[in-house]
């Protein structure tokens, strides 16, 4: 098996083992740190600041680098503009997540626990991924491709 395979696998364990560990699978737990007016949660608050403390200092190295520790190449995001269409996709998470109380990585160690909300937000997030690459496409990306090249169909 291949070790970046491997690494993936043991990363992702790891990744929602400190999920559930944290608590972060429990929707409402979730929704308890979105509720600010009410009876609010700070456990999430605690668990993205432990997160970023990790995560930062090797993000930095990580810019440095061509390939990652696997050998595969560095793969990070070239854009950096805040627009229109960074902020809208940013508010429509934010407003599932609030509204479900899973964000993608509890919601799929719950689907693997078998927790039914957990299904049905995975659907959800599914077809939104669907909607949006529809959405996305460039116009005419729809039309069916040519069974005869060009240049073939002209000399006959």
């Amino acid at each position: 098996m291949p070790r970046a395979l491997v690494s993936a696998f043991v990363l992702g364990l790891l990744f929602g083992v400190g999920l559930v560990l944290a608590g972060m699978t429990d929707p409402q737990r979730v929704q308890g740190f979105l509720d600010v007016a009410g009876a609010w949660d700070p456990t999430l608050a605690f668990v993205m600041g432990a997160a970023l403390v990790v995560a930062t200092p090797l993000f930095r190295i990580a810019r440095r680098r061509e390939q990652g520790v696997c050998g595969t190449p560095m793969m990070l995001p070239s854009r950096q503009a805040i627009d229109r269409r960074l902020v809208a996709g940013s508010a429509v998470f934010g407003v599932g997540w609030g509204l479900a109380g899973f964000c993608p990585g509890p919601a799929i160690v719950d689907m693997g626990a078998g927790i039914a909300g957990a299904w049905w937000f995975g659907g959800a997030m599914v077809a939104g991924m669907l909607v949006y690459g529809w959405l996305a496409r460039p116009p005419g990306a729809l039309q069916p491709t040519r069974l005869v090249p060009q240049a073939t169909q002209d000399a006959e």
